[in-house]
């Protein structure tokens, strides 16, 4: 059996890039210079064809800029929710923090391009590559020269009954008398899907009642967390999601190499509640339990929030589509990189050591307690 050195993956284009896709923090004046820079660079330098968002051309700065106007015309937009650009993108490249990232993440539903992260947000985590040498840089990796971590995502499924309809009932007769045996089982009922690069966080929402749901494995209800405080609830992350909510929540750190999903619950009622790592692939669903007094909560990287009710239910298990983002160095290097530089991860300091002659001066005393 040959286990695949992790630092070893290696980005490979089958042709060379020509679209690229710039995402953009908004309402941060700091990346406008690097965003202009970064444009006329793929474009003039390297005649590519740039897609940006269409209200990130719309700040005001760049509106007034006349000599950028030239390359602002030649732009493609788009809209998020309205155009689907996911087949018209080669390379993704993200100016911000780790926001970016999953932004990025969550236009593409299927197939994601590599996307290559530059550190101008806050933490930084998921955004290895400084801008100050960005020329160099998008050039070695429009030219393949560069390693790349395959991050894996988490395919979510939310399946919501559709209040005051009639629906099919568990005893197989629907409410208007009619058998619902062959019917679909999901007939009248909503259904969403999403990708999500971090976690999936269920709490209890504004209610003051202990959050209760049913967590269940692959068919097999392995547990109900039963949770207290305002957060409780459970997160169910990617290993990319570990040093996220998950860390903060006291989960163990996972490289993103590793295939898991990892399960985590927020303000546990129980203390020997602790989180566990299942295998990646196995089929997770969570449900309100019946004697719940309250619904849940559900985000999907921080965005899409949405109330759970009873008989909904939320599917959760590995995407087919994850999201290959390029390193610096190598996914080890850049990631234990990420963990002292952000996370400040056994980073203290070290203790000093004993001067030379005190050092000789035990030792002395050492071998004469040995003579003795």
């Amino acid at each position: 059996m040959h286990i695949q050195d992790p630092a070893s993956q290696r980005l490979t284009w089958s042709k060379s890039p020509k679209s690229v896709l710039v995402i953009k923090k908004i309402r941060d004046a700091s990346l406008l210079q690097p965003f202009k820079e970064l444009c006329v660079y793929l474009m003039e330098e390297n005649n590519m064809i740039v897609y940006v968002e269409k209200k990130v051309l719309e700040d005001p700065a760049i509106v007034s800029d006349d000599r950028f106007g030239p390359v602002k015309r030649k732009f493609c937009t788009f809209r998020e929710d309205y155009d689907d650009i996911s087949n018209q993108i080669d390379l993704i490249v993200c100016l911000g923090g780790d926001g970016t990232l999953l932004y990025a993440s969550s236009l593409f539903q299927g197939s994601v391009p590599p996307v290559m992260a530059f550190h101008l947000g806050s933490l930084g985590f998921l955004t290895p590559f400084n801008f100050e040498n960005f020329q160099s840089q998008v050039t070695q990796v429009i030219q393949g020269n560069a390693a790349v971590v395959l991050r894996s995502r988490l395919k979510v499924r939310v399946v919501k009954e559709l209040r005051g309809k009639k629906v099919a009932v568990p005893n197989g007769i629907s409410e208007n008398g009619v058998l619902a045996a062959a019917l679909d089982a999901e007939v009248g009922k909503q259904v969403m899907q999403y990708q999500v690069l971090n976690e999936v966080v269920i709490d209890r929402g504004p209610s003051s009642y202990l959050s209760n749901v049913d967590v269940y494995l692959d068919g097999h209800l392995i547990t109900t967390v039963q949770g207290d405080a305002c957060p409780a609830g459970v997160i169910v992350s990617t290993p990319t999601g570990s040093t996220a909510y998950a860390a903060a929540a006291g989960a163990s750190m996972i490289h993103p190499n590793v295939p898991a999903i990892m399960i985590t619950p927020i303000c546990p009622h129980s203390l020997s509640f602790r989180p566990i790592v299942v295998p990646a692939g196995v089929e997770l669903k969570i449900m309100l339990s019946p004697e719940a007094r309250n619904t849940v909560w559900v985000s999907f990287d921080g965005r899409k929030r949405q109330e759970v009710r009873h008989g909904d239910s939320i599917s959760i298990t590995t995407s087919r589509y994850p999201l290959p983002s390029i390193c610096v160095r190598d996914p080890v290097s850049d990631w234990f990189e990420s963990l002292a530089q952000c996370l400040h991860w056994n980073v203290r300091k070290k203790q000093a050591h004993f001067p030379e002659d005190e050092e000789d001066a035990d030792e002395e005393a050492g071998a004469g307690r040995a003579g003795s």
